[in-house]
């Protein structure tokens, strides 16, 4: 009587089979993931992701260790087609993977929870990091918004994008008045 209540008990999950068991987060159940993420923006990369990762979806979900799900697609940036991947955390881009040639040149970071180094995450005023925009910034522009770029301090390869409300020329820099307001909405390593 015992064996037929397990085989009752065993049998829907061994009918489901693996289709069940794929869409576990097999990584989360690690003891040493569960006081949160180490993932953050060094000058090597975005935690496991580096210059080193192969531009394949296998080699980047090897290196995000199975946390966001992976889409991909190209474009065209300054004449040449550049392959991408979004990171997908809770269906909103966390991590856009930009590479040339096989190779990872550029991570765009827009999830909160993946900080830098130096402690900076999305969200942080402008006025915590800089007291002026000279000598740090330049223009840029995001997805159709106003932007400024700013060289993390002591980095080669992180900068922070920093946008916000302005309607002055479209090329110029903001004030530094104004830019005290903003708010980092990227940070970018390069290679």
């Amino acid at each position: 009587m015992k064996s037929l209540r397990l085989m009752l008990c065993a049998m829907p999950l061994a009918l489901t089979g693996c289709s069940t068991l794929s869409s576990v987060n097999w990584s989360a159940a690690n003891p040493w993931n569960w006081f949160g993420s180490s993932t953050e923006v060094t000058e090597q990369g975005v935690g496991a992701l580096t210059a080193a990762t192969p531009l394949n979806e296998q080699a980047i979900a090897d290196a995000l260790d199975g946390d966001y799900r992976l889409r991909s697609g190209m474009k065209i940036a300054n004449g040449n087609v550049v392959r991408f991947f979004e990171a997908m955390k809770d269906d909103k881009v966390a991590m856009v993977i930009n590479g040339e040639q096989g190779t990872l040149s550029r991570i765009d970071v827009l999830d909160s929870d993946i900080p830098s180094e130096a402690g900076v995450d999305v969200g942080t005023p402008f006025s915590d990091l800089y007291s002026k925009a000279f000598g740090n910034c330049q223009p840029a522009t995001d997805d159709d918004r106003v932007a400024v770029e700013c060289k993390a301090q002591g980095s080669q390869h992180i900068s922070y994008l920093f946008s916000g409300e302005w309607h002055g020329p479209e090329g110029l820099m903001p004030s530094d008045d104004t830019l005290k307001e903003w708010k980092v909405s990227k940070i970018i390593w390069r290679r």
